[in-house]
């Protein structure tokens, strides 16, 4: 996959991860779907360096597709939990 590919699935895993996790989050719109994108690079990283599993170059294939919403949720909750209050 290409980068722009990467960029694409990291807009919609992001949005999937904030459906999952609804609530405020501290950086907005802007803020979630930064994170999304960084959590596809972050979860299809994980899934290649300490899975054994290569990056695919199919963009609809499963796994490449949990990988991304994976990455996303967990940066998601990082994110919350570090800067949680700065909306208030």
């Amino acid at each position: 996959m290409s980068i722009v590919s990467w960029i694409i699935l990291g807009l919609l895993a992001g949005a999937i991860a904030k459906f999952l996790l609804p609530g405020r989050d501290p950086g907005g719109l802007v803020g979630t779907t930064l994170i999304g994108i960084a959590g596809a690079f972050t979860g299809g990283w994980i899934s290649a360096r300490w899975l054994d599993r290569s990056f695919s170059k199919d963009f609809y294939d499963p796994k490449t597709w949990a990988a991304a919403i994976g990455g996303s949720f967990v940066l998601l909750v990082a994110y919350r939990l570090l800067f949680g209050n700065s909306r208030d």
